[in-house]
């Protein structure tokens, strides 16, 4: 795992958004088309300002829907598809955009999302780190062995906590303790895994992930078994390593 800090979170957002347009641009000139993951959540804001800027030929791009809560409407604030689009698809010109629908039947939505990213190889993926260390929704202790690309996860107190502090929720009771999450597994199939984790409160969790062993209660520390990730903080995410 490569590690970079700077000294603002548009420093960091800028640096990685410009590193995973390489990427992207580099597989559109290999095969003419590229696939990539997109995460959601405040530590993405940054990062999705600047890649939407970034010169790339999006009518060859592909994306991916990362993780979406289940049962929650994509009118609610904290809806992840309501971010996506407002933030990174409705920026680009896509040559598709594939969403998580948390409204809809669980095992036929997780089937036919499985069905579509096995068939396709995935350049880059952008991601984040949870207060809690998770990876994606993969919430600790996260399974590493299962293969299916998504699945159904129960969300931790902890976790639901740091949405509450992010101001997607009015109360802790509003939000869901489900999801769909992309796996671990199908995560680390990735090319290249950009990493994007700003802000003091997320300290502890990136000293775990870069000091501590590779192990579930510290989902995101599965990162440094892949060989092209770069994790991107700001000072205050990497004040403790």
């Amino acid at each position: 795992m490569e590690i970079k800090v700077f000294d603002t979170k548009d420093e960091m957002g800028m640096a990685a958004a410009h590193q995973g347009a390489k990427f992207i641009n580099e597989a559109i000139l290999e095969k003419g088309h590229a696939s990539i993951i997109v995460a959601t959540g405040a530590s993405q804001f940054e990062m999705l300002k600047h890649l939407v800027e970034e010169k790339i030929d999006w009518q060859k791009v592909s994306a991916f829907h990362l993780d979406e809560y289940i049962g929650l409407p994509i009118s609610h604030p904290a809806s992840f598809r309501k971010y996506l689009k407002e933030r990174f698809v409705s920026k680009v010109r896509l040559k598709e955009f594939y969403y998580i629908d948390g409204e809809s039947d669980v095992s036929m939505e997780c089937a036919k999302l499985n069905k579509t990213i096995s068939e396709c190889r995935i350049d880059v993926a952008f991601v984040g780190i949870g207060e809690n260390g998770h990876l994606a929704f993969n919430d600790p202790p996260a399974d590493f062995e299962i293969e299916d690309p998504y699945i159904e996860v129960n969300l931790d107190e902890k976790c639901r906590l740091q949405q509450l502090g992010e101001g997607w929720f009015k109360s802790f009771e509003e939000i869901p303790d489900k999801a769909i999450s992309m796996s671990i597994q199908q995560i680390l199939k990735s090319d290249y895994i950009i990493c994007s984790v700003p802000d003091q409160r997320k300290a502890d969790a990136v000293q775990k992930v870069v000091r501590g062993g590779v192990t579930p209660s510290v989902p995101a520390s599965i990162l440094k078994n892949h060989k092209n990730t770069i994790l991107y903080l700001d000072k205050n995410s990497g004040s403790f390593i």
